[in-house]
């Protein structure tokens, strides 16, 4: 070989230059993963809604810009490609601790169960986002500084254009193959290896042969963890100690857990109960005071809970078929495994798709609509109790049809905050149907119709000769006395704004 022939090898400061693009690339790759990971996270332990997200992603910038600005220091560091290599090593290990933690402490920090307010959560994401944040805005603008040194402002710029890509790299890695497939913990074990490796290897060309060294282990122990131990099982473990995890997994609604306790087994969805076995209470009150007032009804579409046992319940009357209509798979594969005998019959139709979008599309006409969906604590839930769904909901319905919904919990006592929504929720109906009727059962439940409406619940259920758990002429007629009906009526006609898509109130 002749020596023209040769290929010119890279000089050191070169190298240096690509890899901490990489560096720059990768770290994108892990912020944009991370964040997304730990507000899923967040919006579990604290059981929250749109306003958490808010506050975490606020969190998120200050943190992020905190982090950038103390980077004008590192001018004054002796080997800043060194601390750039410890910082990347540091921004590899946080998030996996930092879901470790938030699992172990949330029942420790609050009381289980319990509601955590405004302020708590705010603290609670400064705190748990810090080490990352910090680390992650730091090594940004280390590597600006590192890059501007040799080529001056043009560095600066290819270390933002090489961030940029690694963020959308990791939110189409993030949204299109990692969160449908695995848990959040390893979710993070993937840029906690990239990380390492690039730590690495930046490490091996600056001839800093210890940090290189020490990256490389690390990787190779995150892997070996990862294959070696459940991590998300172990860190869920912590977050329910007396209950047995049956079933866990990721779908792009939300982390769904399956936990059986004494033989109950309880459906939780970022961390908001969706249903749970043996609650007989609210199936038969959630299929029966719809369907006593309709019981020749034929075609009833269900939006939500038909795994709990509300579509085969509702099969006790002629129906002749049941549309239940669910948007997350992931619930109705557990569904379909864990309770199989709630949607096994033929009449009952799964339809896998948005309720409201079905509701909106549907030509079909139904004689009763009930819709079991958990309280409108989210803006996604608030959809199905809105102005504008309840006018799409009696498109959706026969003349005469019913509509059902419930809200709320009333023990013989208004609250001035559950007077407030149930008068939003009678004036929202009423916006629509002539005829609104509010019975206090475990929950007030809402009936609606352009037809009659009747109360005599146990009258209607033992005419159609319906057999029942709890819903007996005992048990109603406990429930719908004359003065907690008298306190349903007062409470829905008092003053209340109205709930719209757009100014959701409830």
């Amino acid at each position: 070989m002749f020596p023209s022939d040769r290929k010119p090898t890279m000089p050191p400061a070169a190298c240096q230059r690509r890899l901490v693009l990489l560096s720059a690339g990768v770290l994108g790759v892990s912020c944009v993963i991370t964040q997304l990971a730990l507000m899923r996270e967040l919006l579990g332990a604290f059981s929250g809604n749109e306003l958490v997200l808010g506050l975490v992603l606020g969190n998120w910038l200050l943190l992020m810009g905190i982090g950038a600005w103390l980077g004008r220091t590192c001018d004054k560091l002796r080997n800043p490609l060194a601390a750039l290599i410890a910082a990347q090593i540091l921004a590899a290990l946080l998030p996996l601790l930092q879901v470790f933690l938030l699992r172990a402490l949330r029942n420790v920090v609050f009381l289980r169960g319990a509601a955590v307010g405004v302020s708590e959560t705010v603290l609670s994401a400064f705190l748990l986002l810090l080490p990352y944040c910090l680390t992650a805005g730091y090594a940004l603008t280390l590597a600006c500084s590192l890059l501007a040194r040799e080529e001056g402002a043009p560095g600066v710029g290819r270390v933002y254009v090489a961030d940029s890509i690694g963020s959308i790299a990791g939110g189409i890695l993030f949204s299109f193959v990692l969160v449908r497939f695995l848990d959040h913990a390893g979710i993070l074990v993937y840029p906690a290896v990239i990380n390492l490796l690039a730590a690495a290897a930046m490490g091996f060309c600056a001839g800093h042969k210890l940090l290189s060294a020490t990256a490389g282990a690390l990787a190779v122990a995150v892997i070996t963890a990862a294959v070696l131990v459940d991590l998300d099982g172990v860190s869920t473990a912590m977050q329910y100690p007396r209950q047995r995890i049956v079933a866990r997994a990721n779908s792009p609604y939300g982390k769904l857990l399956v936990t059986e306790s004494d033989g109950q087994f309880d459906f939780i969805e970022n961390g908001v109960p969706l249903t749970s076995t043996r609650d007989d209470q609210h199936v038969e009150e959630a299929v029966h005071y719809a369907m006593a007032q309709r019981s020749e009804a034929r075609l009833v579409l269900l939006v939500g809970g038909g795994i709990s046992g509300t579509a085969k319940e509702l099969l006790k009357y002629n129906v002749r078929r049941v549309d239940y209509v669910e948007l997350d798979p992931l619930i109705l594969e557990f569904g379909r495994k864990y309770l199989p005998e709630n949607l096994a019959d033929s009449r009952i139709k799964i339809i896998n798709t948005d309720g409201r979008l079905f509701v909106r599309q549907t030509s079909e006409k139904y004689d009763v609509v009930i819709v079991d969906m958990p309280a409108p604590s989210t803006a996604q839930l608030n959809r199905f109790f809105t102005v504008e769904f309840l006018a799409e909901a009696k498109r959706a319905l026969s003349p005469d049809g019913v509509l059902s919904f419930s809200l709320g919990h009333y023990e013989n006592y208004v609250s001035p905050d559950l007077a407030r929504m149930l008068a939003s929720a009678g004036r929202s109906l009423k916006q629509s149907f002539p005829n609104v009727l509010a019975l206090p059962g475990g929950q007030v439940f809402f009936l609606a119709s352009d037809g009659p409406l009747f109360d005599d619940i146990a009258e209607r259920i033992e005419r159609q000769g319906i057999q029942t758990k709890l819903m007996n002429r005992h048990y109603l007629g406990a429930m719908l006395t004359a003065d907690r009906m008298a306190d349903m009526q007062h409470a829905i006609a008092q003053p209340a704004a109205l709930n719209r898509d757009f100014n959701p109130v409830l």
